[in-house]
């Protein structure tokens, strides 16, 4: 599980699967910051991880603070699936 700042708005929610350096995964939850101050394109942080670390996550069972954060442009960013079907 890592935070990934994604600079831009590839258009994806919660429960969204993106693809970025080669590498395919979950989006558990979004933070959406930038909308009205700050700069001049909107930044999305990301909590993702693979499917099978979202108990991990629904249950708080990692420290937010000590995440690994990996930064990506929205161009650089391959949408799978732009949102979930599910309750994620």
């Amino acid at each position: 599980m890592k935070q990934l700042i994604i600079h831009g708005d590839p258009g994806i929610r919660n429960g969204a699967i993106i693809r970025y350096e080669g590498e395919e995964v979950v989006c558990f939850g979004i933070n959406r910051n930038g909308e009205y101050h700050g700069p001049e394109r909107v930044q999305l942080w990301c909590t993702v991880g693979a499917e099978d670390e979202y108990e991990d996550y629904e249950k708080r069972n990692f420290t937010p603070h000590f995440l690994d954060v990996d930064r990506a442009d929205a161009e650089d960013v391959d949408v799978v699936r732009a949102k979930s079907d599910l309750a994620i």
